[in-house]
């Protein structure tokens, strides 16, 4: 342990988890308990509004117990990893692009609600307003199980902030998560299999980011998988990340062979347009959102915008298992 840091903190960090869900069973165990007790004492002195907290107080435990065993079934291989999580603007300009930063904004939010920790590491501006494209990392106890599901197109309605006669517009933004992996695992990737690029920074990072080529872009030849990463100031760090981002894809596009709905999914991110999309966030003519694979709503898009999520991942996840 004092001689391997790594192993150390991989330790400690299942550790943490393994405390974590203890401590949520136990509290479980003790809120019932304690409301059975309180309802049992209303009644005995005729109490109705005691009984009544008390029974509505049962009813957020047992939805805290399912989701909680919700959580208990994310048993898949890389469930329990770190995630990278990527969104891409789609065809539209400026109206897709604008509509990815909103989905970039969401992710992050959520990541906050939830108590994961979330580093952008890649963004790529719009020529008006948005973004083209953005990756970041979400690190936290079965962030990539939590998150997976999310993977696919995502289309918005709204009246267009862009457009002088406040038309309608539909936009489209992709969604692509893949696990963080562990050191552990042996990928290997010849050196002849891949091209480097450096290049200057984009966007805001002060002057030695922007005047020197401190971005790194690494190009797998045979499987045409690109990862790039600009975060740092440092060219070293932005390319031990991208090695890592780029392991990270090839061992997520070989866990895709080995299931089916990962092999679903990606299909279903073949074009980023209509027929293709897992959700659709409606502002105008009325507000609703609605994930089209478990048909859960929520007519409350801002709430959703903001990164309330959970409802729409807790769905998915058991649609998932369910099937």
């Amino acid at each position: 342990m004092w001689n391997d840091s790594a192993r150390a903190q991989k330790i400690m960090r299942e550790r943490q988890n393994l405390e974590a869900a203890v401590k949520a069973c136990r509290e479980l165990q003790t809120g019932l308990d304690d409301n059975i007790g309180m309802i049992a004492l209303g009644e005995e002195e005729g109490d109705e509004e005691v009984v009544t907290e008390a029974e509505n107080a049962i009813k957020k435990l047992r939805k805290e117990a399912a989701r909680r065993e919700l959580e208990a079934l994310l048993s898949g291989e890389a469930d329990a990893n770190d995630a990278y999580l990527e969104v891409h603007s789609g065809a539209g300009g400026t109206e897709s692009q604008d509509w990815a930063q909103m989905l970039l904004r969401m992710y992050l939010r959520w990541a906050e609600r939830r108590g994961f920790k979330a580093e952008v590491l890649e963004t790529s501006a719009g020529e008006e307003a948005g973004i083209k494209s953005a990756i970041i990392q979400i690190r936290g106890a079965n962030a990539y199980g939590w998150a997976k599901t999310e993977s696919g197109v995502h289309r918005l309605v709204r009246i267009s902030p862009f457009d002088s006669s406040a038309r309608r517009h539909t936009s489209f933004a992709s969604v692509w998560v893949y696990p963080v992996i562990d050191e552990n695992i042996d990928i290997e990737i010849e050196e002849k299999d891949v091209r480097i690029d450096t290049y200057r920074a984009s966007g805001a990072g002060g002057q030695h980011v922007n005047t020197t080529d401190s971005a790194v872009r690494i190009t797998h030849i045979p499987t045409n998988i690109v990862v790039q990463c600009q975060s740092q100031r440092s060219q070293h760090k932005n390319r031990a990340t991208a090695w890592d981002m780029l392991r990270a894809r090839l061992y997520e596009a070989e866990l895709q062979k080995r299931e089916e709905e990962a092999q679903e999914q990606a299909a279903a991110k073949t074009e980023i347009g209509w027929g293709h999309q897992i959700r659709s966030y409606v502002l105008q003519p009325y507000q609703l959102v609605k994930d089209l694979r478990t048909n859960v709503e929520n007519t409350n898009p801002q709430a959703v915008l903001d990164g309330d999520i959970d409802g729409f991942l807790e769905a998915s996840l058991a649609h998932r298992v369910g099937s």
